[in-house]
């Protein structure tokens, strides 16, 4: 009881966020890492797919802790944003909407791309649903040849970067959902977001570039 009380405050929404968010941003990294593999070559990428899938129960367990980290995230961030549409009134959320950035601006919509962006991954690279030449087992032939569909790549791109904005604002806030939000540290915490986000955003979007460059077939 205690902890459905916590959540229900606005602090402990936004703490739901911070975690979650913060979970969902380190697999974002780990999975560019394993991802950028590919121009090593077809047989380094399918040897770290194949790793992936030597313990399923380890695999699954992962997945469950992700798919229950994004249930979390979507639902304390709709909250939250119900919440302050409410309590705020219609002339300072213009002025806030006036004041704030393009990551914070974009933050709900941004949310909603992705969201929709990693379902069609799932089902394009993952399931293969979404693929008109999947091959099951062969990661580096299934990303080569579904990014050599121009929309495919720019669906892609787009969503990339509304990626790197979400992460932009997220690794901001998450700072200042734990406290550090003092001026002595905003520089600092300016710096470490937009460098995790700018990362994410160069190295996931190399992958279909390259593929239409021709620099990796």
């Amino acid at each position: 009881m205690k902890v459905l009380s916590f959540y229900s405050t606005t602090v402990g929404k936004k703490l739901v966020m911070a975690v979650t968010g913060l979970i969902l941003a380190v697999f974002v990294l780990g999975h560019m890492a394993g991802n950028l593999q590919i121009y090593q070559g077809p047989e380094k990428l399918n040897h770290y797919a194949q790793l992936l899938r030597v313990s399923m129960p380890l695999l699954w367990t992962v997945r469950l802790i992700l798919l229950v980290s994004v249930v979390l995230h979507i639902v304390a961030a709709v909250q939250v944003t119900l919440q302050n549409w409410r309590s705020r009134p219609q002339k300072y959320a213009v002025s806030a909407y006036q004041e704030a950035d393009i990551a914070s601006r974009t933050m709900i919509w941004g949310g909603l791309v992705v969201a929709a962006f990693v379902v069609y991954h799932l089902l394009h690279l993952t399931f293969g649903t979404a693929h008109g030449d999947f091959k099951p087992g062969d990661v580096y032939h299934n990303v080569v040849s579904g990014f050599q569909v121009p929309l495919v790549s720019l669906f892609y791109i787009l969503a990339n970067i509304f990626l790197a904005l979400h992460l932009y604002h997220g690794m901001w806030s998450w700072f200042q959902t734990l406290g550090f939000s003092h001026p002595k540290y905003n520089r600092a915490r300016r710096v470490f977001a937009t460098l995790y986000a700018v990362v994410i955003a160069v190295g996931n979007i190399s992958i279909p570039v390259s593929v239409l460059a021709g620099w990796v077939k």
